[in-house]
Formats: C-alpha cells, sequence, structure tokens
C-alpha cells in the first residue's frame, strides 16, 4: 500500500507541480504535499492500485518512480501548453502596447513575469476552476491508472503529438489577442499618417497612453465573447491525453 501511494503520487505530483494550477496562489509547500498524498491514497483505494512487491528491489523503486516521473511529466505537458497559451498572447499584447519593459515579480517563483501575461494565466487559472475543470482533471488521472496501471508507460507517444500540442501555444495564444493586436496595428498606421501630416505633435508621447487605452478596452470587449476559444482550449488539455492513453 504504501509503495502504490508513493508510486502514485509521483505520477500525480508531476501533473500538479509543474502545471500552473498551483501558481496563482503562494500554497505552503506542506500543503502541497499532503494534498498530493492525499489525493493518493484515494486514487489506490478507488482504482485498487498495487505497486508489484513480490522481490521488489531497490533498483526496480527507482525504475518504477522513472516511469511514474516520466508519465506524469508527459500528461503536465499537456496542461502546460494550454496555459502557456494565455502567458504568450499576453506577452505579445504586452510589446504591443508598450508593456515590454514592465514585469511583475511571480509571488510564487519569484521571478519576472510579463504583464499582461501573467494577468491572463491568472484569469485562465481562475476561470477553469471555476468551469470545473479540476473535475475533468482528476477524472483523467484516474483514466490513466485504469488505462496504464503503476511502472506502465505508453508506447505510441510520437513526435508529431508533442509537436502539435506546441503548435497549441502558437495558434491559440495569437488568437486570444488578435482582435487587440488588430487594433493596435490600425493605430500605429493612423498615428504614422498624423505624424507625417503634424509633425508639431509629439507622436511618441501621445501614442503610449492611447495604445494603452485602446488596448485594455478592446482586450476587455473581446474576452467575455471568448467562450468558445476558452473551451478549445481547456480541451485541448484532454485531447492529448486522450491521444497519450489510447
Amino acid at each position: 500500500m504504501i509503495m502504490a501511494v508513493m508510486l502514485t503520487s509521483i505520477r500525480i505530483g508531476a501533473i500538479f507541480l509543474f502545471t500552473p494550477l498551483f501558481a496563482i496562489v503562494n500554497v505552503p509547500v506542506k500543503i502541497r504535499v499532503l494534498f498530493i498524498l492525499a489525493l493518493s491514497f484515494m486514487m489506490v483505494m478507488l482504482l485498487n492500485q498495487h505497486a508489484p512487491m513480490i522481490n521488489i528491489s531497490v533498483n526496480d523503486v527507482i525504475a518504477l518512480s522513472i516511469y511514474e516521473a516520466l508519465f506524469g511529466l508527459t500528461l503536465a505537458f499537456g496542461v502546460f501548453t494550454a496555459f502557456a497559451a494565455f502567458s504568450l498572447g499576453g506577452r505579445i499584447l504586452d510589446f504591443q502596447m508598450g508593456f515590454g519593459v514592465a514585469s511583475l515579480v511571480d509571488p510564487v517563483t519569484s521571478n519576472q513575469e510579463p504583464l499582461l501575461g501573467t494577468v491572463l494565466n491568472i484569469m485562465a487559472v481562475v476561470i477553469f476552476f471555476i468551469a470545473d475543470g479540476h473535475h475533468l482533471l482528476f477524472k483523467g488521472i484516474a483514466y490513466s491508472f485504469e488505462m496504464f496501471p503503476l511502472g506502465t508507460l505508453p508506447d505510441n507517444l510520437s513526435v508529431a503529438h508533442i509537436i502539435a500540442q506546441f503548435g497549441i501555444i502558437f495558434t491559440y495564444g495569437i488568437t486570444l489577442v488578435a482582435p487587440a493586436i488588430f487594433t493596435l496595428f490600425l493605430l500605429d498606421v493612423v498615428m504614422a499618417f498624423s505624424a507625417r501630416t503634424m509633425p508639431q505633435v509629439n507622436m511618441f508621447i501621445l501614442g503610449i497612453p492611447l495604445k494603452i487605452l485602446i488596448g485594455l478596452s478592446v482586450l476587455a470587449v473581446t474576452i467575455g465573447h471568448m467562450v468558445p476559444l476558452l473551451h478549445d482550449i481547456y480541451m485541448s488539455i484532454f485531447t492529448f491525453w486522450e491521444s497519450v492513453l489510447s
């Protein structure tokens, strides 16, 4: 039982610790570990998972741990790429609006993060939980143990799956902020034309607050109409998982 819980916690821990799901609040490490252990214990009890215990050696334990860590990281990759689309979209918009030189300090990692990228990423995690995405996540984890018990790895994962999932970052990231980017591009054209016809007006000083105002306004208006796009981004996690677990 202890061995099964330990191996299960390695797979589940990789999913939660290497994705942004715990990143919006500074959850203490002890709380994270207790949550993962409790979830692992429930998975073992409900799914009747048992690690091989006959003549098990230290090398076997290390090998099984590596298998579970690799499997967990593979599943975490699908979650990471979906939320990375929000960070990429926000970073692109940061440069378009003039926030490229500004950044926020992530209280969890203490790293410098892009301004709008951080805001969009936090929004994505909050909406994910509000839409009960975590319930689907738990079901997907349970399904992974049903399809691939402890100590086994999928053998049908190809480079094409990884490349396709990487493409999600760029496709959805640009789509999220495309209306704001296009509007800012038109604003740049208007400002360039105005600078040629009215050279006495300092367009650089005037343009910075104008781009921020228009960019944030367009983003606020369009984000409320992106429910189908958000659904597609979240479902890309489970589409990737299905390709791995099938």
